[in-house]
C-alpha cells in the first residue's frame, strides 16, 4: 500500500507531440514513463525534469533523445515525438502557449482543433517574440522535427526571460527616476528588493547563456542532437544488412561465363553512384550542422540582449546609488557646517556669562559707581564676541571647512 501510494503521489503531467502535431495529455510516474520510452534513458535525465529539485539549466544530447531543463521548460525530444512536463494541470500557462506553438509548425491547419486552450485564452501570440522574423532567418521545409521542438523550448525560455527582464527594467527605471528626485525610506527598500529581484534574474539567463555558448563550441554534443539523421543511417544500415544478406544468397546461384564479361561493369557503375549518394548526404549533414548553430547562435544572440538589458539596469542601479550618496555626503556636510556654526555662537555667547560671572563677584571695582558702566562693558564684550565670531568663520573659510 506504501508503495501504491508513492506512485500515486509521483503522478505527472505530460503533453505528448507526436511529428504529425496530434498531441495527448498523459498523467504517469517516473517509472511508468522509463518503460513507455523505446529506448533507455538515464534515472539521472528524468531526474533533472523533476519540479522537486532544483537543478541547473542543461540540454543534454543522449543516443535517442535530447533533454531539455530550462526554466519552467522540462521536456523530452526524439525523433517521433515530444514530452513536455506540465508543473500544475493540463492548462498550465507556461507550458500551453508552447504546445500550441509547436503544434502550429507541425501542423497549421490542427491548431484549430485545439480549441480547450484558446478557451482558457492562452494564445501563443501573447507575449511570444518569434525571433526567426527578428533577426531575418527562414528555416528549410524539411527542418528535423528535433530541432523544431528544441528551436520551440529555447524560443519560450528566451521570451519568458526577456520578458521579465523588460518588466524589472520598466520597473526599475521609474523607480530610480523617482528616488533620485525624493529620497525617502519606502523606495529605498523597493530598490533592495528591485536589486535582490535583478540579481536573481541575471542569474537565470547567465546559467541559460552558458549551457547554449556550451553547445555551440563543444561539437561532440552537437553531433549527438541530430536524432533524425541517426535514426536514418540505423534503419540504412538495417536495409542494408537485409539487401546484403540477399546478395550472399543469389551467390550461389550459377552464373553463366559468357554473361561475366558484360556484367563486370555493373560493380563499378554501382560504385560510383554509392559513393555519388555518400557525397549527397555529407553536404546535407553539413547543411544540417550549420542550420543546428545558426539555431542555437539566434538564441546566444537573444540572451546576450537579455543579458546586457539587465546589465544596463544594474549599471542604472550603481550610477542612481552614487548621485544618492552625494546628496547625503552634501546634506550631511551642511549639517557639519551647522553645528560648527552654533557651536562658534555657543562660544561667543559663553563670553557674556564670563563676563557676567567676574562682575558677580564681591569685591570692589569703580564701575559699579559710573551710570554708563553697564551700558560700555555690554558694548565692548559685544564687540570683542562678534569679532571672535567673524576670525573664526573667517578662519574656517580659509582652511576650506565645511
Amino acid at each position: 500500500m506504501a508503495h501504491l501510494e508513492g506512485r500515486v503521489q509521483g503522478l505527472r503531467l505530460w503533453n505528448r507531440i507526436y511529428a504529425s502535431g496530434k498531441s495527448e495529455v498523459i498523467r504517469e510516474d517516473k517509472v511508468t514513463m522509463m518503460m513507455m520510452l523505446k529506448f533507455d534513458l538515464p534515472a539521472h535525465d528524468f531526474r533533472l525534469l523533476d519540479p522537486s529539485f532544483a537543478h541547473p539549466s542543461t540540454i543534454l544530447g543522449r543516443d535517442k533523445a535530447i533533454v531539455v531543463s530550462l526554466e519552467h521548460i522540462r521536456g523530452i525530444i526524439t525523433a517521433d515525438e515530444v514530452l513536455f512536463l506540465n508543473f500544475h494541470d493540463p492548462h498550465d500557462p507556461l507550458v500551453c502557449p508552447l504546445v500550441l506553438e509547436l503544434q502550429r509548425r507541425l501542423n497549421p491547419a490542427g491548431v484549430s482543433r485545439a480549441s480547450r486552450f484558446e478557451s482558457a485564452d492562452l494564445s501563443p501570440k501573447r507575449g511570444w517574440t518569434n525571433f526567426r522574423d527578428k533577426f531575418g532567418i527562414t528555416w528549410p521545409k524539411n527542418f528535423p522535427f528535433e530541432f523544431k521542438a528544441l528551436e520551440v523550448m529555447l524560443q519560450a525560455v528566451c521570451t519568458h526571460l526577456d520578458l521579465q527582464a523588460a518588466e524589472l527594467q520598466r520597473e526599475g527605471l521609474s523607480l530610480l527616476d523617482e528616488l533620485a528626485s525624493k529620497i525617502s525610506t519606502s523606495k529605498l527598500e523597493r530598490v533592495r528588493q528591485l536589486k535582490s529581484t535583478l540579481v536573481a534574474t541575471t542569474r537565470r539567463v547567465q546559467k541559460v547563456r552558458d549551457e547554449i555558448e556550451q553547445l555551440v563550441n563543444d561539437k561532440g554534443k552537437l553531433a549527438e542532437m541530430y536524432l533524425t539523421q541517426k535514426k536514418q543511417k540505423m534503419e540504412s544500415t538495417s536495409h542494408g544488412d537485409q539487401s546484403l544478406l540477399g546478395n550472399r544468397l543469389s551467390v550461389s546461384v550459377p552464373v553463366s561465363p559468357v554473361a561475366s564479361p558484360r556484367d563486370g561493369r555493373k560493380p563499378e557503375k554501382s560504385f560510383s553512384i554509392e559513393s555519388r549518394h555518400e557525397g549527397i548526404r555529407s553536404s546535407e549533414s553539413v547543411a544540417k550542422k550549420i542550420e543546428l548553430e545558426m539555431l542555437l547562435v539566434t538564441f546566444l544572440v537573444v540572451t546576450d540582449n537579455t543579458f546586457n538589458k539587465l546589465t544596463s539596469l544594474k549599471k542604472y542601479i550603481e550610477d542612481t546609488e552614487y548621485i544618492i550618496n552625494i546628496q547625503l555626503d552634501s546634506v550631511r556636510n551642511k549639517l557639519i557646517q551647522f553645528e560648527l556654526v552654533m557651536t562658534t555662537v555657543s562660544f561667543v555667547v559663553s563670553i557674556f556669562g564670563m563676563v557676567a560671572g567676574i562682575f558677580g563677584m564681591n569685591f570692589p571695582v569703580q564701575l559699579y559707581h559710573s551710570a554708563d558702566a553697564f551700558k560700555w562693558v555690554l558694548t565692548v564684550t559685544g564687540a570683542i564676541g562678534i569679532t571672535i565670531f567673524l576670525a573664526l568663520c573667517w578662519f574656517l573659510k580659509y582652511k576650506r571647512l565645511p
